[in-house]
């Protein structure tokens, strides 16, 4: 199953098995949610269920992955099962928190799990039904987990690799971001030493779509020769590395190691060297 699904696709689903996760994220989304999603949406909160936010984002970042038994609770709380077609949208083409629940749900061994491209957005232009309100819809089993089954990256593990020069670290940021022009949201502008830029808009089409795949795998296969092919993708906290992560699957890569503390953590750690082309 592909891992990105247009509108038109969806407006054929059949209703069966079928969970609908909105991941937006931001400034008063509950609120947005509340006022329009589409049809039968749950909404997904990006603080509360997609991680687990400690008191030192030196130590796991921004957005720390929850533990694998907090996760399973809260599958179980969205009504999804084994057999559940699960499609998930946001606001902002898969990288405010559709890819981060789409990485979740595939690490959990979920097979049926697609992002709606152009998110909702999208969805508004091809006239798919929404509505407005709480939506009611029963809980599953818990479903028991003893890991993440996608490979996650450490701090060390990425300090260590680029050492050996084993890996091929990308930092799916904005390139300003990068260089260390500036820092939005994070204290310390810059990037990891030895890490290279490939921001993830880079991922998208003028309009917000996910570019084919073949053009991605082109694109990718360009960027990445001569260079190890391990990946390790970070970005400033672990949510839209998943972006490029979705990507690289859909252009069917391996999917690579998610560093999921990533500049937030790194840039906080004392002693980490760091990078600037200003």
């Amino acid at each position: 199953m592909s891992p990105i699904i247009s509108p038109s696709e969806f407006k054929t689903l059949s209703a069966k098995n079928l969970v609908i996760l909105d991941a937006r994220a931001g400034k008063d989304v509950y609120q947005n949610y509340l006022n329009k999603h589409i049809k039968g949406a749950r909404f997904i909160d990006l603080d509360k269920d997609l991680a687990e936010i400690g008191e030192n984002a030196a130590f796991g970042g921004r957005h720390p992955l929850p533990s694998v038994e907090k996760f399973a609770k809260t599958v179980s709380k969205f009504g999804i099962s084994e057999d559940s077609h699960i499609i998930v949208y946001d606001d902002k083409s898969g990288a405010n928190a559709a890819a981060r629940v789409w990485w979740m749900l595939k690490a959990f061994e979920f097979e049926k799990v697609q992002v709606l491209d152009g998110g909702f957005q999208n969805a508004e232009k091809e006239g798919l039904e929404f509505s407005s309100g709480e939506e009611t819809f029963e809980k599953t089993e818990f479903i028991k987990k003893d890991k993440w089954l996608l490979p996650v990256s450490t701090l060390e593990d990425v300090e260590n690799e680029l050492t050996n020069h084993s890996s091929t670290v990308i930092d799916v940021r904005d390139a300003y971001r990068y260089k260390g022009e500036s820092e939005p949201i994070d204290l310390v502008a810059g990037h990891i030493p030895g890490a290279i830029n490939i921001p993830f808009s880079e991922n998208l089409d003028e309009n917000g779509n996910f570019l084919k795949p073949e053009v991605l795998k082109e694109k990718y296969s360009k960027l990445l020769e001569g260079k190890p092919e391990n990946l390790i993708i970070h970005c400033g906290s672990g949510v839209t590395a998943c972006h490029t992560i979705l990507a690289l699957d859909y252009a069917g890569f391996n999917i690579p190691s998610l560093y999921v503390g990533s500049w937030s953590e790194w840039s906080r750690r004392e002693g980490k060297e760091i990078a600037r082309e200003v």
